[in-house]
């Protein structure tokens, strides 16, 4: 499998999974020009995605979907409860995903396989994602408010990890936001901050991880210097310096990695 970020930020999240023949979009929630224009950086050209995969209804995650999978003739996978949501309901082909069990994306015979858990966000019912090929795993956990343990349990064993780092508590605490929004994050339907992520990271790094990337940080209220430091001190405090740490951006794709 290759990966690719797209976009990761409180504008729009998006990712690009290449797994055998079949490519997944993670998450949609750039705007049209935005989704158009990095999908065609990336040379995916017109009916190329075969999968549009959302993990819960807020639009920076959600906004075009519906547009995606129906121009490109793609299953969009959504939690049933958002299966008739504005952007989502424009694709035409729609399918619930089952919760907390494994399936197939695409035939079986293609060998893709998804693994979903619900996680604490003010947007029920938020999902994590574990997508395999091949024997190659990666973990999808954004937008969860808190630790836990049971996620972990269903995402372990990875060579990718995707992960939340939205903010650092002291920056977010001393910033901008008003204090109703600050609330919302900090607690157990917001965001995890850079030590929630270290929680989380700890459960997380088993013997196949060779990459992290840290998602939807906070412009105002992270530094990628920061999140980065944190997870590599507790890469090091595990014994797995080895590990990369990568930080997602809002403005311009990843590289493209191998899973």
């Amino acid at each position: 499998m290759r990966l690719r970020v797209l976009a990761s930020g409180s504008r729009g999240n998006a990712s690009l999974l290449w797994a055998g023949d079949q490519l997944l979009l993670l998450d949609a929630g750039l705007a049209v020009t935005a989704m158009t224009e990095r999908l065609v950086d990336s040379r995916v050209g017109l009916k190329g995605i075969d999968h549009v995969v959302v993990t819960h209804g807020h639009l920076d995650h959600s906004r075009t979907a519906g547009i995606v999978a129906k121009r490109h003739g793609a299953l969009l996978h959504a939690p049933a409860e958002i299966l008739e949501h504005r952007a989502i309901k424009r694709a035409p082909r729609r399918q619930a995903f089952p919760v907390g069990v494994e399936s197939h994306l695409g035939p079986p015979e293609d060998g893709v396989t998804i693994r979903t858990a619900v996680v604490p966000h003010d947007c029920h019912p938020t999902f994590a994602l574990r997508i395999e090929h091949e024997g190659r795993a990666l973990a999808l956990l954004t937008d969860c408010g808190e630790p836990r343990e049971d996620a972990a349990r269903a995402l372990s064993d990875t060579e990718v990890l995707m992960l939340e780092s939205n903010h650092d508590v002291d920056l977010l605490r001393a910033g901008p936001y008003p204090q109703s929004l600050k609330d919302r994050v900090l607690g157990p339907g917001g965001h995890l901050s850079n030590d929630q992520m270290a929680v989380m990271l700890r459960r997380l790094a088993g013997p196949r991880l060779h990459t992290v990337v840290l998602l939807h940080l906070s412009a105002q209220n992270n530094r990628p210097e920061l999140a980065a430091q944190t997870a590599r001190q507790t890469l090091e405090q595990l014994g797995r310096a080895d590990v990369r740490v990568l930080c997602a951006e809002q403005d311009r794709p990843l590289e493209t990695l191998d899973v």
